[in-house]
């Protein structure tokens, strides 16, 4: 029961942390910046409106904002929160979650890619790209924890004896792989300075520019599998950051979304000091990434020998 309510409060205070990136942008802007429940607002009036499909798309654009938003939702049911099991849990399946979610990502573009403009295919074909540069990150992660841990479980990664934490054997290490997971978060959520959510530039619009013939209650669908897929990395970056405490379960929830929070200022405050990327630097963004986990594997060798 308790993990389906801690479920359940993630699904809800998914749409809330987005804010706090406003704020904390507003914030170092010196400006009051929109409401914190702005994302909630924006979703009641997109559910309030009525769905238009161009005469020339097909089914595939309505199962678009579906099966991404599906996609987006599912990792979170897999994903200790709060120092909690999760509702669901086996061997192997963070491997079939990131695939997951790397079929909502395959369908968004096929819908984009199903408008026939030219210029959602332009953004499509940005969004495959960078996207399998970030793959490579997070697989290389996932090999470096089965090193550590020894499991292909989500859960066994961050609950249990053998959780894999800053104060564990390799520690240390990890910080490369908190800082190459929170350049993927930006990328895979496209965040500056990978792509800008609020520009909307023909020359430099990447995840935008695939959803702009979305609208009313697809374009929720959309908005809040983003929002979900936003916690859901910001969550497993917590975990790297926070270890499991014993102060019971409103101490660990406290903790917990404490640090979440930390996660969504960083985001902001690295958008409010950082300009955009040229287009020809972010694969080498991205690269550093995994080059940052390629790292720590093979000094993890020499500590876990």
């Amino acid at each position: 029961m308790e993990s389906i309510l801690s479920c359940t409060l993630a699904l809800l205070l998914a749409p809330l942390f987005p804010g706090v990136i406003n704020k904390t942008k507003a914030f170092v802007a010196s400006k009051k910046g929109p409401p914190l429940l702005m994302k909630y607002y924006t979703l009641a009036k997109l559910l309030r409106k009525g769905s238009v499909y161009s005469t020339s798309s097909s089914f595939v654009f309505k199962m678009g904002p579906t099966v991404s938003f599906a996609a987006a939702a599912m990792p979170l049911f897999f994903i200790p929160l709060a120092g909690l099991p999760p509702l669901f849990s086996f061997q192997g399946d963070v491997i079939v979650l990131f695939y997951i979610m790397g079929i909502g990502r395959f369908f968004t573009i096929v819908a984009a890619l199903d408008t026939a403009s030219p210029f959602e295919g332009m953004g499509a074909a940005r969004e495959a790209f960078f996207s399998m540069l970030a793959e490579a990150t997070i697989f290389a992660v996932l090999i470096l924890f089965y090193r550590m841990n020894g499991s292909l479980s989500l859960a066994e990664y961050f609950h249990g004896d053998k959780a894999v934490s800053l104060t564990g054997p390799a520690g240390a290490l990890l910080l490369f792989v908190i800082v190459a997971m929170f350049m993927v978060l930006l990328t895979e959520n496209s965040r500056v300075p990978v792509d800008d959510p609020q520009t909307h530039l023909e020359l430099t619009m990447i995840h935008e520019v695939m959803i702009l013939d979305h609208s009313g209650p697809d374009l929720a669908l959309i908005e809040l599998g983003a929002f979900f897929k936003l916690f859901f990395y910001s969550a497993f970056i917590t975990h790297l950051l926070q270890p499991l405490t014993s102060f019971g379960a409103l101490a660990n929830a406290l903790i917990f979304y404490g640090v979440l929070t930390l996660v969504y200022v960083a985001v902001g405050v690295t958008e409010s000091t950082m300009a955009r990327f040229k287009m020809n630097l972010v694969p080498k963004y991205i690269l550093t990434s995994f080059t940052l986990v390629f790292f720590a594997a093979i000094l993890t060798m020499g500590f876990l020998q």
